[in-house]
């Protein structure tokens, strides 16, 4: 997905609020800011938008010193997701559609998105997920792909949100698949990386393995072999997040898109409005 307009202000207003998290020196802010639109002026119009924040994380690197601002709030929302996990897988074993309410949870989970906002009600968000209706729901078609499929890439988003992507892994196994969860290859705002992924036990039911970069996003030209390998070969990819379908939804295969379009540019690619839960199958 190529960068528009309207994300010009928010990747400002972000890379701004991150900066403030490392430190209250203002030059600094505005050393910032003024790296943003040197990048700016000189983008080219066919820019992936993912790319672009991969370049303002390493602004933000130079100039305040910290590759991983967020570190202490990816803990934080690691520890409460885990929290809720108890109460919510037992949500989803009792049931009517186990794997359908795992998908749910999973997808409220996506609201953890520093990259738009530093402000949530998770609980919240994931008692009102359980009962909305989705936007985009193509749950059948998805239903046929995953009785035919054994192997399943599954690639991960957020901090906090990837708590609840193992519920729906622990389902999609209960359905006798091979699972591979991707994650980030360094530190991406708030995105999930290998040490996130250990945290909250993946390494003790999946394989794991990484994009390669550190984009907050998933771009195939920049990711590497193993992961490319892994996504060419899978039987069925599911993507969670913006960041990945900024990333893969050109991609010429079928992928499970699983999100909140949280911007207006996101919803209208998607034919949606802002909060809408999607459930897409390109």
């Amino acid at each position: 997905m190529k960068l528009q307009a309207d994300c010009v202000p928010c990747l400002f207003k972000h890379a701004l609020r991150t900066a403030k998290i490392s430190t209250q020196d203002e030059t600094k802010h505005w050393e910032v800011l003024s790296g943003l639109a040197r990048l700016f002026s000189e983008l080219p119009e066919d820019t992936i938008q993912v790319e672009v924040a991969g370049e303002i994380q390493k602004i933000l690197a130079d100039s305040i010193g910290d590759r991983d601002p967020y570190r202490h709030l990816k803990r934080h929302y690691n520890d409460l997701a885990i929290e809720l996990s108890p109460q919510l897988r037992k949500a989803i074993e009792t049931s009517e559609d186990p794997l359908l309410t795992a998908i749910r949870v999973a997808v409220a989970g996506n609201i953890i998105d520093f990259g738009v906002s530093d402000t949530f009600n998770v609980e919240q968000t994931i008692r009102d997920s359980l009962t909305r209706e989705f936007a985009v729901f193509n749950y059948n078609k998805f239903c046929q792909h995953l009785a035919e499929a054994e192997t399943i890439l599954y690639i991960a988003d957020n901090t906090g949100e990837i708590v609840f992507d193992r519920l729906l892994v622990e389902q999609l196994l209960q359905h006798n698949k091979q699972v591979t969860i991707a994650v980030r290859g360094g530190p991406a705002i708030n995105d999930a990386t290998l040490e996130d992924a250990i945290y909250v036990g993946f390494d003790k039911i999946v394989p794991i393995i990484t994009t390669g970069t550190a984009l907050p996003g998933t771009v195939l030209a920049k990711a590497s072999l193993e992961f490319k390998t892994c996504f060419e070969s899978a039987d069925l990819v599911i993507s969670k997040g913006q960041g990945n379908f900024e990333g893969l939804s050109h991609c010429s295969r079928s992928i499970v898109f699983l999100l909140k379009a949280k911007c207006q540019p996101i919803a209208s690619e998607l034919g949606v409005q802002p909060g809408d839960m999607v459930f897409y199958l390109s």
